[in-house]
């Protein structure tokens, strides 16, 4: 397929493919868009305009940014992908290559980009619209612009970077940028973003803090640990988001997530008619049980007490292993034992003893295809806890341990379904130790939402996590110094042969 055919097919889809959706409430997300749109015709009116960008949040809902997400953790120590659905099964025994790394991994974010684009070039000439609602809307547009290019760069480093959609298929054959080049396009496309968003609570569209945590992310990716201190304690300041006591199982469940004060940015759903793709996290995860979580995982939860169970005085006791334990534990994975475990039945036996709790709604047991229609939970890519953990850990290397660092990591702890005890600070008093504390509390707070790979990444830390987990064929993971960066898809080599395969592959 031409380049350009492929393009444009992919813009008009993020469009079209809205059409499917249905008003069950007054958010513009919700509505139900005109059957057809027509290019003649479309571009006129306000209605297109918000109808075309509900269409480029639609390219969220695909794959990796849907409820494939979570998949990300089976590319490092967290976990491991039953059905390899993104490849991982080989790529952690260091068999990475352009024919076997998931072109998904490629192709989701630039269909994401190309949506973008084309609400870009349009919405300008739409008389209709007033000029401060182009601001916003395009501010929106060039968040999600910036995310999908933020992660094609955590991925695959340098990448082919479109500021504006290619006209012909030979102006879409170019050289890849340089890695520099498209953050500082990321970054310039942030800080629109900031200038223009509202700076309110998220409701289900991007806000202000949503854009600023965005760049507080790039900005830890580079090592600017004072500009990333610096952003995360604007959103902390702004008072508009708080860890939520209604329960840390209830971040991932749909009646609890709408209008939640922890959640800066997620893929929304609505089930009936706009469900989770393919057959959803209740069957995928939940029946198939396709996320199987280590041991080491597990072992990283702490006691009750606050030690870690290798710690003497922990009062940990191997014959009552989840007994005693950091509640997160239970309401992060399903362990032997659990009080679910007669109804919460799956297809096949658990290839590491364990299964992904997290996401999966109770109240539907048991699963199967059957829930597949109202498997509706939004996939949450921020949360406020994600901010006060990211300040922690750059305000840490800026300075060394102080009480703001504290006070951030135990307003995560002290969570009402939590209520750890509060850091020892006479143990991780100093910069070193309270780095590795704000990794593990980091590691256990965020597991299985998909962000343990790029954190292991931007750490360094990959190949000494890896090495130290076997899979359940009792094959020791491997991660090389090569793949820190993914080779690009032969497909998209053939296709474009500007394109220079990285470095090793």
């Amino acid at each position: 397929m031409k380049f350009y055919k492929k393009y444009m097919t992919q813009c008009l889809a993020a469009l079209m493919c809205f059409s499917t959706l249905s008003s069950c409430d007054k958010d513009f997300l919700d509505k139900n868009p005109l059957n057809a749109i027509s290019g003649a015709t479309f571009w006129k009116t306000e209605t297109d305009v918000t109808m075309a960008l509900a269409g480029v949040y639609r390219t969220l809902q695909n794959g990796i940014y849907g409820h494939r997400k979570p998949f990300f953790d089976a590319y490092s120590d967290n976990a491991y992908d039953r059905h390899n659905y993104f490849g991982y099964q080989a790529v952690t025994l260091g068999v990475v290559n352009p024919s076997n790394v998931n072109s998904g991994l490629y192709n989701q974010p630039y269909a994401g980009i190309a949506a973008c684009n084309y609400f870009l070039e349009n919405v300008g000439s739409v008389a209709a619209v007033s000029q401060a609602n182009k601001d916003l809307y395009s501010a929106e547009v060039r968040f999600l612009r910036a995310m999908y290019y933020f992660d094609l760069v955590q991925m695959f480093g340098g990448v082919v970077l479109y500021k504006v959609a290619p006209k012909t298929a030979e102006e879409a054959k170019i050289k890849q940028s340089t890695k520099e080049e498209v953050l500082a396009f990321v970054l310039e496309d942030l800080d629109y973003a900031i200038s223009k968003l509202p700076a309110t609570a998220y409701t289900g569209r991007v806000v202000k803090a949503s854009a600023q945590f965005l760049k507080a992310r790039v900005r830890l990716y580079q090592q600017n640990w004072a500009e990333a201190a610096t952003i995360t304690n604007e959103i902390i300041n702004s008072k508009l988001f708080s860890i939520y006591q209604g329960g840390y199982a209830n971040l991932f469940l749909t009646t609890t997530q709408q209008n939640n004060n922890e959640i800066l940015f997620s893929t929304k759903y609505l089930a009936p008619n706009n469900p989770q793709g393919n057959e959803g996290m209740l069957v995928e995860i939940g029946w198939y049980g396709a996320i199987a979580p280590y041991q080491n995982l597990v072992d990283e939860y702490e006691m009750t007490n606050g030690k870690m169970i290798s710690e003497a005085g922990s009062g940990y006791d191997a014959a009552n292993p989840y007994t005693n334990r950091d509640p997160r534990l239970r309401m992060t994975i399903k362990a032997p034992g659990d009080p679910e475990t007669t109804n919460f039945i799956h297809t096949d036996p658990l290839l590491t003893g364990f299964a992904q709790k997290k996401y999966m709604d109770l109240s539907k047991l048991p699963y199967d295809r059957t829930k597949i229609p109202v498997t509706d939970m939004n996939v949450v890519h921020m949360r406020y806890a994600e901010v006060l953990l990211a300040y922690a850990e750059a305000k840490n290397e800026v300075s060394g341990p102080d009480a703001s660092i504290y006070d951030a990591l135990n307003a995560i702890r002290t969570r009402t379904s939590v209520k750890l005890p509060a850091v020892d600070q006479t143990k991780y008093n100093t910069k070193e130790s309270l780095r590795e504390f704000i990794r593990h509390e980091r590691r256990v707070e965020l597991a299985l939402e998909g962000h343990r790979y790029f954190d292991l990444k931007r750490w360094n830390a990959m190949a000494s996590r890896l090495t130290a987990v076997k899979n359940p064929a009792g094959q020791t993971l491997v991660f090389g110094e090569k793949n820190n960066v993914l080779p690009f898809p032969q497909s998209e080599v053939d296709r474009n042969k500007s394109l220079t395969q990285n470095t090793g592959y």
